[in-house]
């Protein structure tokens, strides 16, 4: 018999494991920053007992959710377990607009679901120059006193709230860290993956400075570096591109209900687990 019910901290650092195997690469301090979010919204199947498919749909305001960690074990596909998840998510986000960055492989599935395609979100790697990290704005650390400032920033620039996923976000974790520009007009996050390390969110007024803040926050990890960004943000792909990093994938930005607007200091998703 399959039972659904949210998942525990120490099941969703699990199900993060099924994601690396799956290619997905997540943060190596992932897990309790997103569970923080929304404990109700990181749902699990089991059959016995057994943890067989997972789902997130976090619901980050009163309007907006994010649907992500759609996954299902190999040897359980194709029971009907991951459209149960599937369902029991899209009943946790309620009346809310949900988003989600899909493969293209799921997009026309998605669309069965009432999900619109409305662009694109595109995943850069490689290396930074060495010219883009001198060229950085001034960057401190954050510290909690920043947070209602920066939840103001984010929402201008997302179109949405998201207080719960920023506080537990932006605060520093063994390989995760958040800076400040110092003149208070944008901050960068980046964080170690199993595989380099993921920059994201990027809230900057312009490409050049979302750049050179992009080159400084991972001047500290080791690379490739990763960045996930809008596909209408061309002047920042082509200052990466600039430096030899290269599209290496890319998702459907979907919505089910009406799609946020974005604000022009939006540069780089957070994660296309929560948006």
């Amino acid at each position: 018999m399959r039972v659904i019910r949210p998942m525990t901290l120490p099941e969703l650092e699990q199900v993060l494991t099924w994601a690396a195997a799956e290619g997905w690469n997540p943060g190596l301090d992932d897990a309790a920053a997103f569970h923080a979010s929304d404990p109700a919204g990181f749902l699990l199947a089991e059959v016995a007992g057994a943890p067989v498919a997972a789902v997130s749909v976090v619901n980050h305001s009163d309007s907006m959710a994010f649907l992500g960690l759609y996954l299902c074990r190999p040897e359980w596909r194709g029971q009907g377990h991951g459209w149960a998840l599937w369902q029991a998510g899209l009943a946790h986000a309620g009346g809310r607009t949900i988003g989600l960055d899909g493969v293209a492989a799921q997009e026309a599935n998605y669309a069965k679901s009432g999900f619109l395609r409305q662009g694109a979100t595109l995943r850069w790697e490689g290396d930074l120059s060495s010219d883009s990290k001198r060229s950085a704005p001034e960057l401190r650390l954050y510290t909690e006193d920043d947070l209602p400032a920066l939840t103001a920033l984010d929402a201008a620039a997302q179109g949405y709230a998201r207080p719960a996923f920023l506080r537990a976000w932006l605060a520093a974790a063994p390989a995760r860290h958040t800076w400040v520009r110092a003149d208070g007009r944008g901050f960068v996050t980046a964080r170690a993956c199993g595989r380099g390390v993921k920059i994201g969110p990027v809230i900057a007024p312009d490409a050049a400075s979302a750049h050179a803040m992009i080159a400084a926050a991972a001047a500290g990890f080791p690379g490739p570096v990763i960045v996930d960004i809008p596909e209408q943000n061309t002047e920042l792909a082509a200052l990466l591109a600039r430096d030899g990093m290269v599209e290496t994938f890319r998702t459907a930005r979907m919505y089910k209900g009406a799609a946020p607007e974005p604000g022009p200091m939006a540069q780089a998703v957070a994660t296309m687990e929560l948006g």
